[in-house]
């Protein structure tokens, strides 16, 4: 089969087509043929080295998370999928791979289709859907009326999490620039801050969550909108204590996490607010409640281009630049 890989990290002839073996499904996994891939700010970061502290690969190592396709074997003890069905999902961690024409998954990560949306619009759902469900919804328990601040609206991630925040009765804030404006109003959003001409920390107040995508300085700031009692759930700034005990991190690691994120935990404590990180993981149960959500119309994927199989790299470099509306989708089959 093709497929997209690194041959290492940093690597200077970057993502690279190569001709691999189909891969042999497990007893618990479906063997998928893949008809469209979502590129996502991750694997760029990915194929920096960025997470090989707790996310050893072995290379040649295939990029790509999201999927989606159709079941064309089953393994022995798989139950949920037979041949044939259209599924989509987020490949777990460790067994990544979605830059090319088959993977095998573990049939618990993955869920049906849904019926409103084509492969490609499928393909472009299960890894900012789930991020934005298991930051709003697991983590934080948005409910109905309260204040969130959605950092980088346009983004893959913003623009689902807009509408699944509008779809639990939130009121939505949200950052974008100015071109972006009328995109994000159109998903939901309530508040609008341009950050092209205003700063969102003098406009903004009382949030009970803010949902930070940026890190850094947008990080620093979004403790200033937090009410008494308020919580940061941020998926680009440092990785906090709680995320180093889930992973199972050896004590260097989670001491270091301890560090780096020592500063915004005490500053979101003398807000009277909290910070936590979020690393988000693959969930077929959660993506089949996602998939209820579309194809009810509460949530619709942005799309902001479509690369043809043979331009991956092309795809990776093009989201890299951080300038992409939505999500960009690769058409593999």
């Amino acid at each position: 089969m093709k497929a997209f890989a690194i041959d290492g990290y940093k690597s200077k002839d970057g993502l690279v087509a190569r001709e691999l073996f189909v891969p042999e499904p497990g007893d618990k996994d479906v063997l998928v043929e893949i008809h469209a891939a979502s590129v996502n700010p991750l694997d760029a970061k990915l194929a920096e080295g960025a997470f090989k502290a707790f996310l050893p690969y072995k290379m040649p190592l295939i990029l790509g998370h999201d999927l989606a396709g159709v079941v064309v074997r089953v393994g022995a003890g798989a139950r949920r999928f037979a041949v044939g069905d259209e599924v989509y999902g987020r490949v777990a961690d460790g067994r990544i791979g979605t830059f090319a024409e088959f993977i095998a998954v573990n049939e618990d990560d993955l869920a049906p289709k849904p019926k409103t949306l084509t492969m490609t619009e499928a393909a472009a759902v299960p890894l900012v859907a789930l991020t934005a469900w298991q930051a709003l919804v697991e983590r934080a328990g948005l409910k109905c009326g309260q204040k969130v601040l959605i950092q980088a609206g346009s983004g893959g991630v913003g623009t689902i999490a807009i509408q699944l925040a509008k779809h639990l009765g939130a009121v939505v804030a949200t950052t974008t620039g100015t071109a972006n404006v009328d995109l994000v109003k159109g998903l939901g959003a309530d508040i609008i801050v341009d950050y092209r001409k205003d700063d969102f920390a003098k406009i903004l107040r009382d949030c009970d969550v803010v949902f930070d995508t940026q890190g850094g300085k947008t990080l620093d700031k979004s403790v200033n909108v937090l009410k008494p009692g308020g919580q940061i759930i941020g998926i680009a700034g440092p990785p906090d204590p709680r995320f180093a005990e889930q992973a199972g991190l050896a004590w260097p690691l989670k001491l270091v996490f301890r560090l780096l994120s020592g500063g915004i935990r005490r500053k979101a404590k003398r807000h009277g607010g909290s910070y936590g990180f979020l690393f988000m993981r693959a969930s077929g149960d959660q993506l089949r409640q996602i998939t209820a959500l579309v194809d009810a119309g509460s949530i619709r994927p942005v799309i902001d281009r479509v690369f043809p199989f043979a331009a991956t790299r092309e795809a990776l470099d093009y989201v890299a630049t951080g300038r992409a509306k939505g999500k960009v989708v690769v058409a593999v089959k």
